[in-house]
């Protein structure tokens, strides 16, 4: 396809869980279409994050398309939480079942995409020299998927086998008879450490900054479970849509502070037990509002933590002190802490001797060097907004994204952005997006913006903007919400501290699934209120009151 030029209604970017239900939304429209996918295959985050132990912390059931009956009538999923080769397999099995794959080309990154006023097209270029234009640009690049290595020097200087969880090699690893080095504890370390030290002779863990994590409790599902659940899909799909997390849960009554430690205690280890990542920050009312209230869920899971891990010292240090719980990712794990209790697993702790550089055989710290014959770094990722900045975006007057968002991001609602006509979002910055079940609002972005498209090509219209004043609106109310909660308060990828240099700013909408999706609703009902609608000759347009 090199040098090649062709013109179709929209092109899409990403052939994960966003782009591949946009595909077959906009296909529904009769719109021609061409998603183009930097990995051999469809997937998404779960074509490339097949580290040891990578798996889902939302229940597999529920981790799943809505918009078909009959694709959760024939599917059946196996565990409490799936795997990653499980959910590769749905997405293919997605793929395949709608036909999608025909209009994908793999292998293939987009470069560029140049918005012209005068014909109100994009022009998209890819690294393979392909050119095509189009009326829609769709970013289905996922908040997770531009790997940050650790800013550390020297890292070519290391001899040995350097791994990283989101790009791991797909023939996978072996460990065995190996001393390993692993480089952070969020998700992705949390969930591949204890596979890994069950493998290799000597695992060291270089820790920066402790996570709070909670059993999962992961277990093959019964066949009762499963018929219970595809009996009763319709109503759990709603109960979805209109929860605050996309995980419908039993809503909270009381403070964690009108009752007595005995109680609040017995509930927090009822929510621990359940295996179940909200449970304990949803326990009470003011667990993610209120720092005192915060303090007693922190200390349970300190309490627990202390429990598990044998060597006081260790448990201090994988011990989060420094931030409220849940204002970092929590994670679900399955024997993470217990893993510290075996001779061959060594805790490092950053905060009190932290990195110089990387030598020839391994890491040295402020304290030692320690030798390595492999070092995987579960680093993270530059979140949110790093997919979208490493594409050449420029919109109205020849404006780029990054430069729109030199102060962090702005959007209207997560969609759509100020100046970039006919350019959406998939779960974008200020969306529910990252905290919540992600598959509950990527089908409701997509929805939104076949809708609006629809919209459009009915009205006659040629194009959908969000007014400045619009998007101003939103992010200070994104800001209010925020605000009121503790979220902003921790040094977290969701302000973008991971990220040398990256504006502080809380990416994330935390007002709730059902309420946002409710404000979308209204907004679409009300002639999409906030945004400028462009008809063909641009003399003519229509601000939405």
């Amino acid at each position: 396809m090199t040098g090649s030029e062709s013109t179709v209604d929209a092109v899409i970017v990403g052939a994960g869980f966003a782009g591949l239900y946009q595909l077959h939304r906009f296909r529904e429209l009769g719109l021609t279409c061409r998603v183009f996918e930097k990995a051999s295959g469809v997937g998404g985050t779960w074509y490339w994050n097949r580290y040891p132990g990578a798996r889902c912390d939302v229940e597999s059931m529920s981790y799943s398309y809505s918009f078909s009956p009959e694709l959760e009538q024939e599917w059946t999923w196996t565990e409490k939480y799936a795997t990653q080769p499980e959910i590769l397999r749905y997405l293919e099995h997605v793929a395949d079942r709608f036909d999608l794959r025909k209009d994908i080309t793999f292998d293939t990154s987009v470069i560029s995409a140049i918005w012209d006023d005068e014909t109100t097209r994009w022009t998209v270029t890819t690294d393979r020299g392909e050119t095509v234009t189009s009326r829609y640009v769709v970013m289905a690049t996922g908040c997770l998927s531009v790997p940050k290595d650790p800013e550390v020097p020297a890292i070519d200087r290391f001899q040995g086998t350097i791994y990283r969880t989101a790009d791991w090699p797909h023939e996978g690893v072996d460990f065995t008879g190996r001393r390993v080095g692993v480089i952070g504890t969020g998700s992705s370390g949390i969930q591949s450490i204890p596979i890994i030290a069950g493998q290799a002779a000597d695992t060291t863990v270089f820790q920066r900054t402790p996570n709070f994590s909670m059993p999962a409790g992961n277990r093959p599902l019964t066949e009762q479970e499963i018929a219970g659940m595809k009996a009763d899909y319709r109503r759990w799909r709603d109960l979805q849509r209109t929860s605050g997390f996309g995980v419908p849960v039993e809503p909270a009554t009381r403070s964690a502070l009108e009752v007595t430690e005995e109680e609040r205690n017995a509930t927090y280890r009822n929510a621990w037990d359940t295996g179940t990542l909200v449970a304990i920050l949803t326990a009470y009312t003011d667990s993610i509002t209120d720092k005192a209230a915060n303090d007693t869920a922190a200390e349970f899971v300190r309490a627990r933590i202390r429990e598990i891990v044998e060597d006081p010292e260790t448990a201090e240090a994988l011990c989060p002190s420094t931030y409220p719980i849940g204002t970092k990712r929590p994670c679900l794990d399955t024997g993470y802490y217990s893993t510290f209790n075996k001779e061959n697993v060594h805790l490092v702790d950053l905060r009190a001797t932290p990195i110089i550089e990387f030598t020839e055989a391994g890491i040295r710290t402020t304290d030692k060097v320690y030798e390595l014959d492999s070092i995987v770094f579960a680093t993270g990722f530059d979140a949110m907004t790093g997919a979208l900045a490493a594409i050449d975006i420029r919109g109205r007057g020849g404006v780029t994204l990054t430069d729109r968002w030199s102060e962090g991001p702005r959007s209207y609602l997560g969609i759509a952005v100020a100046g970039f006509p006919n350019l959406f979002t998939i779960t974008g910055p200020s969306s529910p997006s990252v905290l919540s079940n992600m598959a509950v609002s990527i089908e409701q972005h997509v929805d939104f913006v076949t809708d609006a498209v629809a919209h459009l090509r009915d009205g006659g219209y040629a194009a959908i903007n969000p007014t400045v004043e619009a998007e101003d609106e939103w992010l200070a109310h994104v800001e209010e919400v925020g605000n009121f909660t503790l979220y902003p308060v921790a040094d977290s990828w969701y302000v973008g501290a991971n990220v040398p240099g990256k504006p502080r700013v809380f990416m994330a909408y935390i007002g709730g699934v059902g309420s946002y999706r409710e404000r979308c609703d209204r907004i679409a009902a009300n002639g999409y209120e906030g945004f400028q609608l462009i008809r063909p000759e641009r003399e003519a347009t229509k601000e939405s009151a």
